[in-house]
């Protein structure tokens, strides 16, 4: 566990996981581009209307020139806001759609004789992300009452986060890399076989996610350390 998390460090300065992270930036702050010039001028049709209603009620003077001040300032405010908090999440979303260049990097650097990855069915992926959804949603919802009981002893709730957090990841990360050379039943087969291990890369990369700045990384060094763990158990099961 440790040599596949440290090879996938390793590679982090790699040209391919440079230029995964830099069309991700570039994506997500095109994203945010037109979503600030859309969400401002939705702010300021409302802030015109609001302005409109003041005016009506009291009338010109010192109220409507507050009202106008401070609905400026609230549409810039909640537009940083937004922006401070979901940047990470757009930008890691965008990443992820990315991550089949950083398993073609990790290959040519580390497992040169593999054959080209096989592409995998539009049916069998649309049936392995519906099934990830609901088991992500049946299991939150399963623990949603231990969260509230184990809020306040931070010992046991940590160890629950990270439990089903690890299982959550390890299976979506193990499974993204494993389809690339197996089938489904097949990558499914080996994941139960090797449900601990995988589980524990996936706290792992719970870990990451946790940690400000490597948070925004962490999809692509998650891809090649899970991708190390996938190999490695898939010799020692042949």
């Amino acid at each position: 566990m440790f040599k596949s998390l440290s090879r996938a460090f390793s590679q982090a300065f790699d040209p391919a996981f440079r230029r995964v992270f830099n069309r991700s930036l570039l994506y997500s702050a095109v994203t945010f581009v037109v979503v600030w010039l859309a969400s401002w001028f939705a702010l300021d049709w409302a802030g015109e209307w609001l302005i409109a209603w003041v005016r009506d009620w009291a009338g010109e003077g010192f109220w409507l020139g507050v009202m106008e001040w401070l609905v400026d300032i609230a549409a810039i405010g909640a537009i940083a806001i937004a922006s401070f908090f979901l940047f990470p999440a757009v930008m890691v979303s965008i990443m992820a759609m990315l991550l089949d260049d950083i398993a073609q990097a990790v290959e040519r650097r580390y497992y040169p004789e593999l054959a080209p990855a096989r592409e995998q069915p539009l049916s069998e992926a649309l049936l392995g992300n519906v099934i990830f959804v609901l088991v992500t949603l049946i299991l939150n919802l399963l623990v949603l009452p231990l969260y509230l009981i184990l809020i306040w002893i931070p010992p046991l709730n940590l160890v629950l986060f990270y439990l089903l957090n690890g299982y959550l990841l390890g299976r979506e990360y193990f499974e993204m890399v494993a389809v690339r050379r197996l089938d489904l039943a097949a990558t499914k087969r080996l994941r139960r076989n090797n449900r601990g291990r995988v589980i524990l890369a996936g706290a792992v990369i719970t870990f990451l996610l946790t940690i400000p700045l490597v948070n925004l990384i962490t999809p692509i060094i998650a891809t090649a350390f899970m991708l190390h763990v996938f190999e490695d158990l898939r010799r020692r099961a042949a």
